[in-house]
């Protein structure tokens, strides 16, 4: 008898499983459209095990609802910050980690980068640099230079006109950074054959030589005005105005 029992809670055991496996949508849950969840049945008896069933499929799941009282991060993802200073009770000791006194046990956020506890630092004993490597701005390059050979391989035809914009075009000169503002200057090294008509800031003497040899005609580009304040360019202009008149005065009563 007791087998004959047995045998008929065994396919209703894999009844159960096949209908648990195949849980509907979440949208079909009935959880999800608010209504209130229903406990499952303790299956005690084969003609329990229907009704069981049938309570399984209509709430399709065990899990709570959720709500803004039962949502919140993962267990673990946000630690709290270990309080120091706080006693034996903190667990980290009487002196908390921060060792008997010293700089590096006070408040705050230490001292300043460069200082050494009082005596002289190093970027105090040691020398000032002169020139570019002490910030000057008198070593920095003020052109953007390239020689008559350079202008030679870039074949030029005879009247074009040379000037910065037209070496960038023919990929001569690809100035960077800073040098993208500073004028053309012209250096010696090489020959030049062609007439060509010369924009720059500036030209070595040997450049010079060179291109008047050539033919060639050199335009000087004059470089950015210098800022004066508007108060001190007024005083200039009434001192150059000034000194004007004088001098030529002078000059006209001499003789």
């Amino acid at each position: 008898m007791a087998r004959a029992a047995a045998a008929a809670i065994v396919p209703s055991r894999t009844l159960l499983k096949e209908h648990i496996t195949q849980v509907p949508s979440f949208s079909k849950c009935s959880f999800a459209r608010g209504q209130p969840l229903t406990t499952l049945v303790s299956v005690s008896s084969p003609n329990q095990q229907r009704s069981s069933i049938l309570s399984v499929q209509a709430t399709a799941t065990t899990l709570e609802r959720f709500t803004l009282t039962n949502i919140g991060p993962q267990p673990g993802s946000r630690k709290k910050a270990m309080r120091k200073g706080r006693g034996h009770g903190a667990g980290q000791g009487g002196s908390c980690g921060f060792g008997m006194r010293g700089q590096k046990s006070r408040s705050g956020p230490g001292v300043r980068p460069g200082f050494e506890g009082g005596q002289t630092p190093l970027y105090r004993r040691l020398p000032k640099l002169r020139g570019i490597a002490g910030g000057m701005k008198k070593g920095l390059p003020k052109f953007v230079t390239v020689n008559l050979s350079d202008i030679a391989v870039a074949d030029y035809k005879e009247g074009e006109e040379v000037s910065l914009e037209t070496l960038k075009s023919k990929g001569i000169l690809k100035p960077t950074g800073r040098d993208r503002r500073l004028r053309l200057k012209i250096l010696g090294d090489g020959e030049l054959h062609a007439k060509l008509s010369v924009k720059a800031g500036a030209f070595s003497g040997v450049a010079k030589e060179k291109l008047e040899a050539a033919g060639c005609t050199m335009i000087p580009v004059p470089g950015p005005k210098k800022w004066v304040k508007p108060s001190v360019a007024k005083h200039q202009a009434r001192a150059v105005e000034y000194f004007a008149k004088k001098f030529g005065s002078s000059t006209s009563s001499t003789s």
